[in-house]
């Protein structure tokens, strides 16, 4: 489940609460103006009992921060990376 349908079902306000971190925070990762920090993504994971996976908070790069991830049970498969030229 992505961040945005999780905030939608418990609210911005409780998983902020639930993190311990200010609700602004979770706004702006909700409306992707700021990407999530890398421990608190495994943070929200723990705290959402896995209804939010790191996967979902960093589709782009999760295979590369957490390589033991890949192929895991429900991993979506690795996106290939644009090379710049």
């Amino acid at each position: 489940m992505n961040l945005r349908n999780y905030t939608k079902l418990h609210s911005q306000a409780a998983l902020a609460k639930l993190i311990d971190v200010a609700p602004s925070f979770v706004n702006q990762w909700v409306k992707s103006d700021r990407p999530i920090p890398i421990p608190t993504c495994v943070l929200i994971e723990q705290k959402t009992e896995g209804a939010v996976r790191r996967w979902d908070l960093r589709p782009d790069d999760w295979h590369l921060i957490w390589p033991e991830l890949v192929g895991a049970t429900d991993a979506p498969k690795v996106r290939k990376q644009k090379v710049a030229a």
